[in-house]
């Protein structure tokens, strides 16, 4: 049993403090796979389609944040990926590097939201691995999650297919992560509580192809760099130009007051819960009911049009008519935030 509240250097020794973590701690809230299964990899039932792979790290600071912690990020994040491909999410692998001394109830609880995330996105934890670093070497807790999924349709769902004439649309208010986790991090007394929007959206990713198949040309999901980098991305990708209407841009107002005091713009503040999808125009309109229909679409708005007159260019029409350039974010805005 285990016999120490906080992780120690040993648990990641490869002996009896490691399995008595894995065992007692890690498998059983993570995956409960039984230690008759427990291999060194995976296997996969064989699967009719074609396959997306990605992986992608976690260090955001603090561990624990209004509307989320590091552990259902991690899952959303990599889920979240896949689905901007068409895939369906299936499988996920986890990766834990642990700095000596984190709270062992630090780690469960964060095990517990992983787990619960998962089973939100209908997705499998079947594999990972675990390592302890001494103290002041790895800042408490990093986490690698690695994801594959199944594409099985024939739809080309990426960056480089957006098409003049096409709408652009985003599921909900933008730059919530980003400005929770600086609240936080930062003891910020703010009027009102800003939480992350974490949240995995394969869900909603599938009624679209479901819905509107071919008429869905690019998804992707703007964490850092905001809204504005992943517009221009997919500017430069497909050789097209984009132009946002800034009055109809979804921004909480609590997120707005924060930009404004600490002088961010919201364009360029993290997501972990949003999606941009560009649309056949006559598409529009059922891609936002079908966005609208689920929890984390309810703010759904078409927020752009895109045409080929300045390729690679993304504008803003403000709010007070006039027209602006919008570029890439430059340098590092907010530190560790996913």
């Amino acid at each position: 049993m285990l016999k120490t509240d906080v992780i120690l250097l040993g648990h990641g020794s490869g002996g009896k403090l490691s399995h008595q973590l894995l065992d007692e701690v890690i498998i059983p809230t993570l995956s409960g796979v039984a230690g008759q299964d427990q291999n060194d990899a995976a296997i996969l039932p064989p699967v009719k389609g074609r396959l997306a792979f990605t992986t992608d790290s976690y260090v955001v600071d603090p561990l624990f944040f209004p509307g989320g912690c590091i552990g259902d990020l991690a899952v959303n994040g990599t889920v979240n990926d896949l689905a901007m491909v068409g895939a369906r999410p299936q499988w996920l692998s986890v990766g834990l590097i642990i700095e000596e001394g984190l709270p062992v109830n630090d780690l469960r609880r964060i095990l517990v939201e992983m787990r619960r995330a998962a089973d939100q996105a209908g997705v499998k934890i079947v594999t990972g691995d675990t390592k302890v670093v001494p103290r002041g070497k790895g800042d408490k807790l990093f986490i690698n999650t690695a994801g594959i999924g199944v594409i099985d349709h024939d739809y080309d769902i990426r960056g480089n297919n957006a098409q003049p004439g096409d709408v652009v649309l985003i599921n909900g208010s933008i730059g919530d992560h980003g400005m929770a986790v600086l609240a936080s991090r930062e003891g910020l007394d703010l009027a009102s509580e800003i939480r992350s929007d974490s949240a995995a959206l394969n869900h909603i990713v599938a009624e679209l192809i479901q819905t509107i198949g071919s008429g869905l040309h690019v998804l992707r999901d703007p964490t850092r760099g905001g809204i504005a980098t992943t517009l221009k991305e997919i500017a430069l990708q497909s050789q097209i130009d984009i132009t946002l209407d800034e009055a109809v841009l979804p921004v909480d107002a609590a997120v707005a007051g924060a930009c404004a005091i600490l002088g961010l713009d919201p364009l360029f503040v993290a997501n972990e819960g949003k999606l941009l999808a560009i649309v056949a125009p006559e598409c529009a309109e059922a891609a936002l009911a079908i966005m609208r229909r689920h929890p984390e679409g309810i703010q759904a708005a078409a927020i752009g049009v895109v045409a080929a007159t300045a390729p690679g260019k993304v504008f803003m029409r403000t709010a007070i008519g006039g027209r602006r350039g919008v570029e890439m974010l430059a340098g590092e805005q907010l530190p560790r935030i996913c």
